[in-house]
């Protein structure tokens, strides 16, 4: 589904934040992408999503390479991606915020996917409430629902348990997971929370300086609290 080869990228030039990344995501897995900050996570997604211009590497999604595509082009042949911070069109209803996750997008009609509110079901209830109002685990369930919107085949997720209380954590983690498994999703969520990951995540890919130094299966980060502690202290 997703395989990356000695991917460099950074923000200026001459600096390298990711140093010849390599990873393979298979088809319908869901993957953790683990480490502390500062190590590239988000850079990853960023370069991944053509926000960023790679400088070296190579990237194929699905069988094809789109590396230097522009960020639409990569969202049309299926990647979906929810960054950091949500944004949410603040001024937007949610059922607007909705209708923008499939305008544009080949082969679907404009209109909102009635499972979407099956899968929120909170969104049901604020459908014309303007999103800035929602709360934050609310604006989380809009943007995961809002990038579902596209029928994606590779969800990207980046902190998505970020300012969330555990309990709406623990349901969107459940959620996603019930869709994946339904839909056939693949997922890469970029993570700290560690419940979150255990109760989303097949496998754990830890990067550091901007490589993968990892891989390992779920079960062991149970068995294995050295591991966290390689990866993921300070």
């Amino acid at each position: 589904m997703l395989s990356v080869e000695g991917l460099v990228a950074g923000y200026q030039a001459g600096s390298r934040v990711l140093q010849g990344l390599s990873l393979e995501v298979h088809e319908g897995e869901t993957v953790a992408l683990m480490g502390r900050n500062g190590m590239g996570k988000t850079t990853f997604l960023r370069t991944l999503m053509g926000h960023l211009r790679a400088s070296a590497g190579r990237i194929r999604f699905a069988g094809r390479d789109i590396l230097g595509l522009r960020p639409f082009e990569i969202s049309n042949l299926g990647v979906a991606y929810v960054p950091q911070g949500r944004e949410v069109f603040r001024d937007f209803t949610v059922q607007e915020n909705l209708i923008l996750g499939v305008l544009g997008k080949p082969g679907l009609p404009a209109r909102v996917d009635e499972r979407l509110y099956e899968w929120f079901p909170i969104l049901t209830e604020r459908r014309q409430q303007k999103a800035g109002t929602l709360s934050g685990g609310e604006q989380q369930q809009l943007a995961i629902a809002r990038a579902l919107a596209g029928r994606p085949r590779l969800l990207l997720l980046d902190e998505p348990s970020e300012g969330i209380q555990p309990s709406i954590v623990q349901a969107i983690a459940d959620t996603v997971r019930a869709i994946a498994e339904a839909e056939g999703l693949t997922v890469l969520l970029v993570e700290q929370n560690l419940d979150l990951v255990l109760g989303m995540a097949e496998r754990c890919l830890f990067i550091e300086n901007g490589v993968i130094a990892e891989s390992a299966p779920v079960g062991e980060l149970r068995r294995s609290p050295a591991l966290l502690d390689r990866y993921l202290s300070v």
